[in-house]
């Protein structure tokens, strides 16, 4: 089956929106956050941990998957639902983001990207056709189509020349694809330049994508440029086709995108910073690396009812962390996904009941500690 997405209520202050998405693999609601899994794998936690959370859909690398183990051993092995053993929806990507943070290692041309494998300095040459080929071949429900992420700061021309070469891209995307299942989604770009940004949304949107990504944010541009691009460009992408987020995933950051209109999010934060020793909270984030924590007897969040929070206090999850056990990582990761998957539950019945902007206010005067 293809793709459907229904939107199921609005909130009457902003663009915010509530919506189910519905794949092969199940359905799940919107706004949703992705847990990332890199190389078919959220690092630190079980799939059936992310189901019981709420989880129905996580994002897995191309670009990992496809330098190893490789893209037609995992579909020998029955496609990537089956070889990470998680029965919901997979997003993948389509690579170009991590060829292009490459650098000196990468080549662009008309013809897509040369680039050596940080792995083994091997060469590799990534197209649009055999983007589409490897994530047809993992089997995702949702594909992204190659696009070209500039660095920030950009000029002018280096910029619109991506956004030109990111909508050549996506149109041989969908002539390559092969698949019926699922669906891709088409990716905005257009760097710090609003007129490019609007450019983009109208080449890209008026291909017949599934849905709709904003790329090329949260690389350098510091936060108030990502919140602008955000609230300029996510009203402009079709109502009637999700919008995706691409790599943004502080809580406030995803507040903001909500009330701009945008569905879907992923990005490392949750996991990245567990296992960095930051825990995520109602009252901010929580470093349990910090002296004050060796012998308090509390848990990390009073109000949170996930597994780590019911078993340790934050004496012993410092102590974990500064012995380097590996249960620290682990544990942390389950608190940060699960406070996740909760924000987004109270987001999305915020939007229902018609109080999502007290929500977004309450949030967001909370601050780091």
């Amino acid at each position: 089956m293809t793709i459907s997405f229904t939107v199921t209520e609005r909130d009457a202050g902003s663009h915010a929106r509530t919506g189910t998405i519905t794949t092969e693999h199940g359905e799940f609601q919107t706004p949703a956050f992705m847990p990332v899994g890199t190389s078919a794998s959220v690092k630190g936690i079980w799939p059936d941990q992310l189901r019981e959370m709420g989880y129905r859909c996580i994002l897995s690398n191309t670009y990992h998957l496809y330098l190893r183990p490789g893209h037609e051993r995992i579909r020998s092995l029955g496609g990537l639902h089956r070889f990470m053993g998680w029965s919901g929806t997979i997003l993948t990507d389509s690579g170009g983001f991590q060829v292009f943070s490459l650098s000196a290692l990468r080549k662009v041309s008309e013809d897509g990207v040369s680039f050596r494998s940080h792995i083994d300095g091997s060469p590799h040459f990534l197209s649009p056709e055999l983007a589409v080929e490897v994530q047809e071949a993992l089997g995702s429900d949702i594909r992204m189509a190659l696009d070209e992420c500039v660095a920030l700061p950009s000029d002018r021309r280096e910029t619109e020349e991506a956004v030109r070469r990111t909508t050549a891209w996506a149109r041989r995307c969908l002539a390559a694809s092969r698949r019926e299942e699922g669906g891709q989604f088409g990716i905005v770009q257009g760097g710090l330049f609003p007129d490019l940004r609007r450019r983009s949304v109208e080449e890209i949107c008026a291909l017949p994508f599934a849905g709709y990504a904003i790329g090329g944010v949260s690389v350098g541009e510091g936060k108030e440029h990502q919140r602008d691009t955000v609230a300029e460009t996510a009203p402009l992408l079709p109502e009637k086709r999700p919008r995706y987020l691409m790599g943004v995933g502080s809580p406030e950051d995803i507040l903001l995108a909500i009330s701009c209109g945008v569905d879907l999010f992923d990005c490392v934060i949750p996991t990245r910073n567990a296992r960095n020793g930051t825990l995520y909270t109602s009252a901010g984030p929580l470093s349990v690396k910090q002296a004050r924590y060796a012998a308090d007897p509390a848990p990390p969040h009073e109000s949170c009812s996930c597994l780590t929070c019911r078993s340790f206090s934050r004496a012993y999850l410092r102590h974990l962390y500064l012995q380097r056990e590996i249960l620290a990582p682990m544990a942390l990761t389950i608190h940060n996904l699960h406070f996740y998957a909760s924000l987004m539950k109270r987001i999305r019945k915020a939007i229902s009941v018609g109080n999502f902007p007290e929500t977004v206010k309450e949030s967001l005067v909370l601050k780091a500690r």
